[in-house]
């Protein structure tokens, strides 16, 4: 029998990245006992590695002028080509400019307007107007109107998450780090906390709690090339599916980032192209104004990522040992922007591929970066089927994004909802009073227990878990990519099951006591497994091509059929998810053309009848 400890807060919050850690301090300034875990140290999170920045409508650099919440929120409901639900949409780009400022408050140290004139890559002159001078300024990021991503140089999500945990640790909240949750407590109608597994330890905790949230980030590393930080394998998603109770939204919609560093797939942020870096083919050919003549490098990340594929396709890609790639150049902008504005990817490349971006042009290929889908929740946050339950930022679908978001949506995003969820689940669990039984908390920690020891023991088998892991995501990127077709992604979904299956015999071959990350493993992979056929069945379903999702079978959006949104339960002892469909709320702008990409209008010809039926 291990040692097991119950800890009761008011509420738990699961994840210490920028969302969980602004949703912790919204409830803590209410009053309320607030315990966060995290798999690592906070200021490890994965919020750190954000380099671009955040979109806030202040309008205050030359290029932003005029800009307000409204030109924000058309830019963020063509990016996700009409998937999103525009009542949140909405609420996020009129509270956007005011968490950009709070931050300031707090002490990021946002880079500003430089009065004067100066020169962009284009050849045009801007004037940066005196009065404004020292105000919050942005730069260019794809897919939108005006400039109106703030940032600092290219480490916004560092500053951001230092100035965030600050604040946390000021307040005193308390910080479970190397705690792992690997189950969510519930009694069928309300979630009464998690069952977590110490990583330092291996011991087992039950953390009880009036209000749980979830904010454990996205699951880019079911894919073998990710952006992602190697702690992003969805957990928080996972746990919440295996209760049976609760749905995923959109987990087809998966966004490819334009530039991953070849082979290390390390991200080079969407800045370089927005500061005036182009994209070269193998004859160093600038191709993207070929294709997209007005937006050129800065149409929307689906679209470029697209564009990118079929210039590699047609033969136009740099061969290497690691598959073809495109280059991007920045080397145009000069050493002093580089090494200021653009100095973390310029440490990136020297460091991890040993090139000078001031003299060399950077191998760049698009590469598995953001999930747009999650824990389905409505515009307060509360997740879809139970009870003081909640979810923000990338591990959530909120649903701001729909089928694809734009750069500098996401950081906006954990700090915007930080704010408006938070205040949610403090108002939420003021009125909640803490019932539970000693049992149902003891039977879980107990189900978790022989969970585990059947692994350590092999009772069900002896498969290894980094084999079907990687296996896994090979399934994916094979599959499930950027472009899709019903032959691959029925092959997919089968051999998905088939490692399913598998998934249910892991044995350990180590003794999987203390701090064992073979067990960690092992606990996690048949959850991954789920949501990768959450990702793949929804996606074999949707017979259109919206945002992130082109099916080359269906290469129009249809909205007759497919104006919905895909939630995917999983019910217990399933081998597929169940899925279901909601339509996405149309409160303010009508499906139309997103102004860049194919035209992506509504069609309804060449598409099969029937192709929203709930398959």
């Amino acid at each position: 029998m291990m040692n097991h400890h119950v800890h009761v807060t008011d509420v738990l919050v699961i994840g210490a990245g920028l969302a969980g850690e602004r949703a912790a301090i919204e409830a803590s300034l209410a009053g309320l006992d607030v315990t966060v875990l995290s798999l690592v140290p906070p200021r490890r999170s994965h919020s750190t590695a954000a380099q671009g920045g955040m979109q806030a409508s202040l309008g205050n650099c030359a290029m932003g002028q005029g800009d307000n919440p409204d030109i924000h929120f058309e830019d963020t409901v063509k990016g996700s080509d009409w998937g999103c639900d525009q009542d949140v949409a909405r609420l996020f780009c009129e509270t956007a400019p005011i968490a950009v400022r709070q931050m300031a408050h707090w002490g990021v140290p946002w880079s500003r307007v430089v009065a004067g004139k100066r020169k962009l890559p284009s050849g045009k002159v801007i004037e940066e107007p005196a009065e404004n001078e020292g105000l919050i300024t942005a730069r260019d990021f794809g897919g939108t109107a005006k400039w109106r991503t703030c940032y600092t140089a290219d480490g916004t999500g560092h500053t951001l998450q230092y100035t965030m945990d600050s604040v946390v640790i000021k307040l005193g909240i308390t910080v479970h780090d190397r705690m792992e949750a690997i189950s969510l407590i519930h009694d069928g109608e309300k979630c009464l906390g998690a069952v977590a597994r110490c990583l330092r330890t291996g011991n087992l905790v039950a953390y009880v709690a009036k209000s749980t949230v979830i904010a454990t980030g996205g699951y880019g590393r079911l894919y073998t090339a990710s952006t992602n930080a190697v702690i992003n394998e969805g957990t928080g998603m996972s746990i919440a599916l295996d209760t049976g109770l609760v749905p995923l939204g959109n987990m087809e919609a998966v966004q490819f980032h334009p530039t991953g560093l070849v082979p290390v797939w390390i991200l080079i942020t969407e800045g370089a192209r927005g500061d005036g870096g182009y994209l070269l083919d193998k004859n160093l050919h600038r191709f993207m104004p070929d294709y997209e003549p007005k937006k050129k490098e800065l149409a929307s990340r689906d679209v470029v990522s697209r564009r990118m594929i079929q210039h590699i396709r047609k033969g136009y890609g740099v061969d290497s040992p690691y598959g073809p790639h495109l280059w991007l150049d920045i080397r145009h902008l000069g050493a002093k922007h580089i090494n200021t504005n653009l100095r973390e990817i310029a440490n990136i490349c020297r460091n991890f591929r040993g090139i000078d971006p001031v003299k060399e042009l950077i191998p760049v290929r698009p590469t598995q970066h953001y999930s747009m889908g999650g824990v389905r929740t409505n515009i307060d946050g509360k997740v879809y089927g139970l009870k003081n339950l909640f979810a923000l930022g990338e591990a959530a679908c909120w649903d701001l994004h729909g089928f694809n978001r734009l750069g500098g949506n996401s950081l906006a995003e954990t700090i915007v909802s930080g704010m408006i969820v938070g205040r949610k689940v403090a108002e939420h669990t003021q009125g909640v009073t803490l019932e539970y039984s000693g049992k149902l908390i003891q039977d879980n920690l107990a189900q978790q227990e022989e969970r585990i020891n059947n692994l350590i023991r092999g009772k069900n088998g002896k498969e290894n878990p980094y084999k079907l892991r990687n296996e896994m995501g090979q399934v994916l990127m094979d599959y499930v990519g950027i472009f899709r077709n019903e032959q691959g992604l029925k092959t997919a979904v089968a051999k998905l099951q088939e490692l399913h299956a598998r998934a249910q015999k892991i044995g350990l071959q180590t003794d999987g006591r203390g701090p064992s990350p073979e067990l960690s493993q092992a606990l996690r992979v048949p959850g991954m497994i789920r949501l990768a056929l959450c990702i793949a069945y929804g996606a074999l379903q949707r017979k259109e091509s919206r945002g992130s999702h082109a099916r080359e079978d269906y290469p129009k959006r249809d909205d007759v059929n497919w104006l919905k949104r895909t939630l995917a339960y999983w019910p217990e002892g399933a081998e597929l998810p169940k899925l279901d469909y909601e339509p996405v709320k149309i409160t303010e702008l009508p499906p139309g053309d997103r102004g860049y990409g194919e035209s992506s209008a509504s069609s309804t010809q060449d598409q099969p009848a029937g192709g929203g039926n709930n398959g």
